[in-house]
C-alpha cells in the first residue's frame, strides 16, 4: 500500500484535532474529486512499519482527539489488508481516541453485503471504526456548509450505535447541522 500524506494536525475530517492518513488508490473516480492524484495506487510513498510508528507517535499527544483514514479509498481490499493492522495497534494503544473513516462505498450496500470492496478483513476493520462517512462524492450535491463531508448524499454513520440498533444511526452532530441549515437555533 502507498499513502499520499499524513496530516498531524487535521481539523477538517472529524471533530477536534486528529491525525489523518490519506491512502493511495481509488477506483471510484468521482468527478471533481478533491484528491484525484490519490486515485493511483502507486501515488505517494510506500506505507511501512516506520509510517505506522509515526502515526502511533503522532497520536500520543493529549490534545489529539482521534485518527482519520481517507484516500484514495481506505476500503479498497488491498488497502484494508494493511489498514486493519494499523487499526489494531491504534485501538490497543489509544482505546479512548475515536476513529473516523471516509469511504465512497456504502456501508449497508457494499461494505456489509457481497461486493468488490468486501474481503476477509472488512468486518474487523469496521469493528474498529467509530464513525464512517460513506458514499461517493457527487458534485451536483456539493454543499460547502456540510460538516465533515462534501456532498449531501454522504452520511456520517455512528457505527457503534448502528451495531446496537441493528439499523443505520447517523452521528448526533448532524442534528445541530440540520437545524442550522433550516434557520433554527438550538435552545
Amino acid at each position: 500500500m502507498n499513502y499520499a500524506t499524513i496530516k498531524p494536525l487535521d481539523v477538517a475530517n472529524g471533530p477536534g484535532i486528529r491525525v489523518s492518513l490519506f491512502v493511495s488508490g481509488c477506483t471510484h473516480h468521482c468527478p471533481e474529486c478533491f484528491n484525484r492524484e490519490a486515485w493511483d495506487f502507486d501515488y505517494g510513498k510506500p506505507y511501512t512499519k516506520e509510517t505506522e510508528d509515526e502515526i502511533i507517535e503522532l497520536l500520543s499527544r493529549d490534545y489529539i482527539k482521534g485518527f482519520a483514514m481517507l484516500g484514495g479509498e481506505p476500503f479498497e481490499p488491498q488497502n484494508q489488508r494493511e489498514l486493519v493492522k494499523l487499526l489494531r495497534r491504534v485501538r490497543a494503544t489509544y482505546p479512548d481516541k475515536n476513529v473516523w473513516c471516509y469511504s465512497g462505498y456504502l456501508y449497508d450496500k457494499e461494505l456489509k453485503q457481497p461486493s468488490r470492496a468486501r474481503c476477509e478483513v472488512t468486518d474487523e476493520m469496521l469493528s474498529m471504526i467509530d464513525f464512517l462517512v460513506d458514499g461517493r462524492f457527487v458534485v451536483e450535491l456539493k454543499n460547502l456548509n456540510l460538516k465533515f463531508r462534501g456532498s449531501e448524499n454522504q452520511r456520517i454513520i455512528d457505527l457503534r450505535k448502528t451495531e446496537a440498533a441493528g439499523e443505520i444511526v447517523q452521528w448526533e452532530g448532524l442534528a445541530t447541522e440540520v437545524l442550522k441549515t433550516k434557520g433554527i437555533e438550538e435552545k
